[in-house]
């Protein structure tokens, strides 16, 4: 692949390198200085990290023109709400809505994966369309003063330390060569801002959740501002979670770290977690789509003349990004499969590791939540049952009917049957075909 050579040590806005002399003096002046982070690296361990970003520029919508940007004030962190193949789609390829708009792409100079990998899809200079309506410190417009990091991930989730560690170091890159401090660093949800709408009737910050569970500390940085200057100077109005979450009053959280990061981190609704709470301005998107406890789904721009955004009960589970007939399909069948938008944590959330998760990877393979290092690293195909144990094996003293009693035809019984994969029990004619090594896997709730 081809690498940027010592990408991280290019100092000026264009490709020129400065001298390694003066590098030397600048890396021991910003050492010294203050507002470096506690944690840095060598130069050593920069150019080993610079030399495995894999480089995926070429990728790039042909529709998206590429402007330099004239300064750099901010880096700005944001959260996809999608999987790894999804995300590098949509910031390089654009995204497509559901009237057929699309956007260009280029909407990230950088995507970090959950194993830690680093895509550059744009070089560090090039202006990224990542902030949308943005405001910081009254200058609007973000996307026109900062870098643009996209972790794979969601916001109600936390982020791997495979993740943080390259974070830190790539952080660490492009501070050296901006000349940048801590409280640089920013994520969407500390910038973005919204329009009056039926939750705020000012201009208002709140209008993404991206990135609000960044933890600051195990990326190697300070904490953020101790106040959002733009409410401060009365041009917008406060969200009171984010605002717990990022400027908490003195001596509630100490710090911007996991306590903060954690507040409110789940995808279900709840009397203290609502659907803006959740979603953000997302919240009537056609592509959020609201799955109630019956199973009822609603895509977010039906809510108010179908449901109804009062009577949302409390356990209805919010999804991002998605597309409303595969989330329907999903949410009435018990075996789910991991597609593109559809990931193992869109199924079964924290539970992607536990034990009683099971999956069937289209290799044939079969493998426990517990083995599992991280929901991303699934490929798409692979089929899961949340809340089973097994396999029990049929053989020929062993009948599906002395496993499951008189459950063995229920489809809540999964058979795994030797190169067809999973089955539900109402789905096999004849039990008596079955072949050698078939596998029954039993809800663990009976």
């Amino acid at each position: 692949m081809n690498i940027e050579p010592c990408d991280n040590f290019s100092f000026s806005k264009g490709s020129a390198l400065v001298p390694f002399f003066i590098l030397i003096v600048f890396a021991v002046l910003m050492t010294a200085a203050p507002i470096r982070a506690a944690q840095t690296y060598s130069r050593p361990e920069l150019v080993r990290f610079q030399n495995r970003i894999v480089d995926y520029r070429s990728r790039i919508n042909p529709r998206f023109r590429k402007k330099v940007r004239p300064k750099t004030r901010l880096i700005i962190v944001h959260t996809s709400e999608l999987g790894l193949k999804s995300t590098l789609r949509v910031v390089s390829r654009g995204k497509r809505f559901k009237n057929g708009r699309t956007t260009p792409g280029g909407h990230a100079n950088y995507v970090v994966a959950r194993n830690g990998t680093v895509y550059r899809i744009l070089d560090k200079k090039y202006r990224a369309d990542h902030a949308g309506l943005s405001m910081w410190n009254g200058v609007s417009n973000v996307s026109d003063i900062s870098v643009g990091i996209e972790f794979v991930g969601y916001h109600y989730a936390s982020l791997t330390t495979s993740q943080y560690k390259s974070a830190g170091m790539l952080l660490d890159i492009l501070k050296r060569v901006y000349g940048l401090e801590d409280k640089d660093v920013l994520t969407h949800s500390q910038i973005s801002y919204g329009k009056p709408n039926r939750w705020f009737s000012n201009n208002h910050r709140g209008r993404k959740r991206c990135a609000k569970n960044f933890d600051r500390t195990r990326a190697g940085l300070g904490p953020t501002w101790p106040f959002d200057p733009d409410v401060r100077a009365g041009s917008l109005a406060p969200d009171p979670m984010l605002a717990q979450v990022f400027y908490p009053a003195p001596g509630t959280v100490a710090s911007i770290g996991k306590k903060a990061s954690q507040i409110q981190e789940s995808d279900v609704i709840s009397k203290q977690n609502s659907a803006w709470a959740i979603a953000g301005e997302d919240y009537d998107a056609p592509n959020t789509v609201y799955i109630l406890p019956g199973g009822k789904t609603l895509p977010g721009d039906r809510v108010a003349s179908n449901w109804g955004w009062d009577r949302l009960p409390e356990g209805t589970k919010v999804m991002l990004n998605q597309k409303t007939q595969q989330v329907r399909e999903q949410a009435k069948s018990i075996i789910k499969t991991i597609s593109g938008r559809m990931t193992a944590w869109s199924h079964a959330g924290g539970a992607y590791h536990a034990p009683s998760t099971i999956y069937f990877l289209p290799s044939g393979r079969i493998l426990n939540g517990y083995t599992i290092s991280d929901w991303d690293d699934l490929p798409s195909g692979t089929r899961l049952v949340v809340g089973y144990k097994g396999p029990i094996v049929i053989t020929q003293n062993k009948t599906a009917y002395a496993i499951a009693g008189a459950k063995f035809k229920h489809p809540g019984t999964i058979y795994h049957i030797p190169g067809r994969g999973p089955v539900q029990g109402n789905r096999i004619p004849d039990f008596s075909d079955l072949p050698k090594g078939t596998g029954v896997y039993l809800p663990i709730a009976g």
